[in-house]
């Protein structure tokens, strides 16, 4: 009898238990769909509202009105942006438009977003990741991805360069891997970038694939188009560029990612193709094979070395032209020391005067040099760089412009505002002249100086090459300031006579760029190439494209990893 009472209590104690966790149940659903009813009418409403934020460009600029303390609470972009801001009330978001600002704001009061098209998931996106709203950027990505298909994969890669993020770039490579045979003709696939079409290369690599040969037509397709796009006049400049863009494209590719019977139609390309891209794959591929391949091989190497013979005998010819020019210059030094001996003569009487004048300035100088290096420590004070003292001596001795360095501040650095080359033209372009440092992850240190300074007003440019070109700078310079090969001081690289034309590139997908390519930052501005020695004039005893030239800056021609980014102009 105990016992069934004893139960009896226990089922009537689970019941109530129940039903007061279905009521509370109720309850929270009662109060979040008020609060959300609440924040929308706050949202909607005129009342407290203490910020503004002003979006799309003039004069269709509109501004929308909301509340600090939900901004900062929701988002922590806001959060760090108003924590010691008490007194700004505004903010300029003008790359937005009104309407994905809106819908983003309603997902910061009260959880609600609305999705119309591709742009306008883009466009949330875009800014989900500047509002730093994780949650948001996850949901939205996962919706893209859901949408990209055969019909759209094209727009959604290109409209992403903006975005940078992997995980499109990705579903967007397997859509070109799975159909390449049917687009290889498309023009959107010669839109690729360099930078992108060496992503696919890995990424196929990655998946252990086989490429085929209708890949390596359409990639000398790409390169015949990329080189008639740069209007080279010159027959040997266009060789040159075009044998510059077979070797990074080929130096990326394994032995096994070719078949043997597509390596034998490379051979088309003979003229382009690495030295040791040829003599690696042929090696592999005709050990298994009898006399006569062998005989062939030989045959192949023969000509390489004729072809390095010519390239040697050229580079002596070329040896001796300098060593003529510097026996000039040597007699040009021996006539002006006569010259000088006379004019001591003459001038015996004013070196008293002259000297207290120059001890004079001596002591101006030192005084100015003083104050210039305490300003240039106190700018450089929070630089990612430069650490050294000298470093900034050298600097200061080298561009030898008070003024610049009187006004000069860090406008750019890639780690703070991001490793893309678009962020970059927006704090540099048009601002004059400019201090570009670059450390890489193997710690080698350069950069270049140029008093004209990047612009896209194409009526500056010296040369145009349609979206891109070239600005004239005759004081522009490139410099080295650690390089550990060699234990080589810090060093400084002026503009070739004659190529003052070419002295910095303006490409809106590309980084810094001095020179034709003497260095060059890609879109991500974390890679690069260094043909060093084509605009720039290299150090005494050191031969253009030789390995030495092209490892000089940043310790490869290529292989380099970017670690940092710095820009300084007024």
């Amino acid at each position: 009898m105990n016992n069934n009472n004893d139960n009896n209590q226990n089922q009537n104690q689970n019941q109530n238990q129940n039903e007061n966790q279905n009521q509370n149940e109720n309850l929270e659903k009662k109060v979040t769909k008020n609060l959300i009813k609440d924040y929308s009418n706050l949202l909607n409403g005129n009342s407290f509202k203490d910020f503004s934020i002003f979006v799309e460009k003039e004069p269709n600029t509109f501004e929308i009105k909301v509340h600090k303390s939900i901004l900062s609470s929701r988002s922590p972009f806001f959060n760090e942006f108003l924590r010691d801001r008490d007194q700004i009330n505004k903010i300029f978001l003008n790359q937005f438009n009104k309407k994905e600002m809106e819908s983003i704001l309603s997902y910061i009061y009260y959880g609600n977003i609305s999705f119309e098209n591709q742009e306008n998931l883009l466009q949330l996106l875009e800014i989900s990741i500047y509002f730093k709203l994780n949650l948001l950027k996850e949901f939205i990505q996962k919706k893209i991805l859901n949408s990209i298909n055969y019909s759209n994969f094209f727009q959604f890669l290109f409209q992403n360069r903006n975005l940078n993020s992997n995980e499109i770039e990705i579903k967007c490579f397997e859509l070109i891997n799975q159909n390449f045979s049917q687009i290889q003709n498309n023009e959107n696939l010669f839109n690729l970038t360099k930078e992108e079409i060496i992503k696919f290369i890995q990424f196929k690599q990655e998946k252990k694939e086989i490429f085929q040969f209708d890949f390596f037509q359409f990639l000398n397709n790409w390169i015949e188009k990329r080189i008639n796009s740069l209007k080279l006049r010159k027959y040997e400049h266009k060789m040159n560029a075009k044998k510059r863009l077979f070797h990074s494209f080929f130096s990326l590719f394994d032995k096994d990612s070719i078949s043997k019977q597509d390596f034998d139609k490379l051979k088309q390309f003979d003229i382009f193709l690495p030295n040791y891209f040829l003599i690696n794959f042929e090696r592999t591929i005709f050990e298994i094979q009898d006399q006569e391949n062998q005989t062939k091989i030989k045959e192949k190497e023969k000509k390489i070395k004729r072809r390095d013979k010519r390239i040697k005998s050229f580079e002596s010819e070329t040896q001796n032209l300098k060593q003529e020019n510097q026996k000039k210059e040597k007699d040009i030094q021996n006539l002006k020391s006569e010259n000088e001996k006379k004019d001591k003569i003459l001038k015996q009487k004013d070196e008293e005067i002259q000297n207290i004048k120059l001890s004079f300035e001596k002591e101006n100088q030192k005084e100015e040099s003083k104050q210039n290096e305490n300003k240039l420590l106190k700018i450089f004070s929070n630089s990612e760089i430069i650490k050294d003292k000298e470093y900034v001596k050298k600097l200061q001795e080298w561009i030898n412009d008070n003024d610049f360095f009187s006004k000069m501040k860090k406008g750019f650095s890639a780690k703070k505002d991001g490793f893309n080359s678009q962020n970059w033209h927006k704090a540099v372009d048009n601002k004059g002249k400019a201090l570009v440092i670059i450390k890489t992850k193997q710690n080698f240190i350069f950069g270049g100086f140029t008093q004209v300074g990047w612009t896209n007003d194409k009526s500056k440019w010296s040369e145009e090459h349609g979206n891109w070109g070239y600005i004239k700078d005759e004081n522009a310079f490139i410099f080295s300031l650690r390089n550990d090969k060699g234990d080589r001081k810090p060093e400084k690289f002026t503009i070739k006579q004659g190529k003052e034309g070419n002295a910095i590139e303006y490409d809106l997908n590309d980084g810094p760029t001095f020179g034709f390519y003497d260095f060059k930052l890609s879109s991500n501005l974390q890679s690069g190439q260094s043909d060093f020695g084509h605009s720039y004039n290299l150090p005494n005893g050191i031969t253009y494209q030789s390995n030495e030239a092209q490892s000089y800056l940043a310790g490869s021609y290529d292989k380099w990893v970017v670690d940092e980014v710095e820009t300084y102009f007024i």
